[in-house]
């Protein structure tokens, strides 16, 4: 059996064997009852709590999307129906159980510990551009969230339906980065639903954020710049607001901004990266917010993205240059830096220097260089004016490009 065709107990089954552990040693490493472990290997249970698959992995040494089987998924040119992992979100946002009921769980509900710590662990692969863990793992996150909801009452219940909130903000970037829809359930009202019923005030702000950005991925410019600019209005820090507060309506700034930039309303552009930049300044530093990061650094690439976006690639190149501390950003906001890049000094005539910028984007975030549209586009060109001996040939094949 591959390892495409082995389900999760076949998995932990052979690694357990492996390590030269019985089904009651894992039991004792991983914290879990002999009952589930027997269970899941006898194919009686097909899947676990994302928290107990964390424990598995830990006791087995493993990683967690080796588990529960990372597919090979999201390829650019598959079909729609075959696509595992864009299902398994689009059935975790909008579970059939909801509507049918289902059989009782055997396993408890994850603590609110266990939740928090399973977020922070997804939102870490999503920085780093691990695409096919985020398929594997979130749609477990999201089952374990809901399940936590309905068990937990009051402020457990609230800390629940917060952890729930942010992931179907995952869940909804994921699929549109992908180029596909949202399931409708939660391009209406599931979020906000769950964000009225969440222990953080400021889920409101990011439901906000990952709404004007949805839209516009999906060409709804007016609309994704109207929902960021009026929950910023709403939310407009004073003298004496929090580094936090100051990086959340900075982020609101910087998805009106796009929005207005493909609009071509340069001025407003111009106006609201002013208005984030003061508030970069104000901060000091660079924060992450529901891991988002906003400060210095993350307003000045997104400078040089606008910039880009404006056809002043000479502007970007200089700007580029300047921008600091760019070590300290997730692997993938560098590597959409060095895309930018990499545009400018296509626009003036530089290949040799696209390409170098397209290689540091591959280095910080290749899988991610995978599924990112614009990048293939530029390899494409890149390549269809290339010599026999240049990187961009190898870059073009690492990213599955054909012919």
């Amino acid at each position: 059996m591959n390892a495409a065709e082995s389900s999760l107990g076949d998995r932990v089954a052979e690694l357990r064997l492996r390590r030269n552990m019985t089904q009651e040693q894992l039991a004792a490493s991983s914290d879990l009852s002999v009952d589930v472990i027997r269970k899941l290997e006898q194919g009686r249970r097909k899947t676990a709590r994302l928290t107990s698959i964390n424990a598995l992995a830990q006791a087995l040494n493993t990683e967690p999307s080796y588990l529960v089987g990372q597919p090979t998924t999201f390829e650019m040119n598959a079909a729609e129906g075959s696509l595992p992992s864009v299902l398994a979100l689009r059935q975790a946002v909008s579970p059939v159980a909801d509507i049918l009921g289902g059989d009782p769980d055997p396993e408890d509900p994850p603590s609110i510990t266990d939740l928090r710590a399973s977020l922070l662990s997804t939102e870490a692969i999503r920085r780093e551009g691990r695409m096919g863990e985020i398929g594997a793992l979130l749609p477990q996150l999201i089952r374990d969230a809901r399940l936590a909801a309905h068990a937990y009452t009051g402020a457990d219940a609230a800390a629940a339906n917060s952890v729930l909130a942010v992931a179907y903000q995952v869940a909804a970037t994921t699929l549109t980065a992908l180029g596909r829809r949202t399931p409708r359930s939660q391009r209406s009202n599931a979020p906000w639903l769950r964000v009225r019923q969440c222990d953080d005030p400021d889920l409101e702000t990011l439901s906000a954020s990952t709404l004007s950005w949805v839209f516009t991925k999906q060409g709804r410019l007016a609309d994704a710049e109207r929902v960021a600019l009026a929950r910023a209005q709403q939310i407009e820090p004073g003298f004496r607001s929090r580094p936090e507060d100051l990086a959340l309506w900075g982020v609101l700034l910087l998805r009106a901004a796009t929005a207005a930039v493909r609009q071509k309303k340069h001025d407003t552009v111009k106006q609201l990266l002013r208005m984030a930049n003061g508030a970069a300044e104000s901060m000091g530093q660079d924060l992450n917010v529901y891991a988002t990061p906003f400060g210095p650094t993350n307003a000045g690439i997104a400078k040089v993205n606008f910039l880009v976006e404006m056809e002043q690639s000479d502007e970007a190149v200089r700007s580029a240059r300047s921008i600091p501390n760019l070590e300290s950003l997730p692997p993938t906001w560098r590597a959409r830096f060095h895309v930018d890049r990499a545009l400018a000094y296509n626009d003036l005539g530089k290949d040799r220097a696209s390409e170098g910028a397209l290689l540091l984007a591959e280095e910080d975030a290749p899988e991610w260089m995978r599924y990112h549209s614009t990048s293939r586009r530029l390899v494409e060109e890149l390549r269809g004016r290339a010599s026999r001996r240049d990187a961009v040939l190898g870059l073009a094949d690492r990213l599955g490009l054909v012919g």
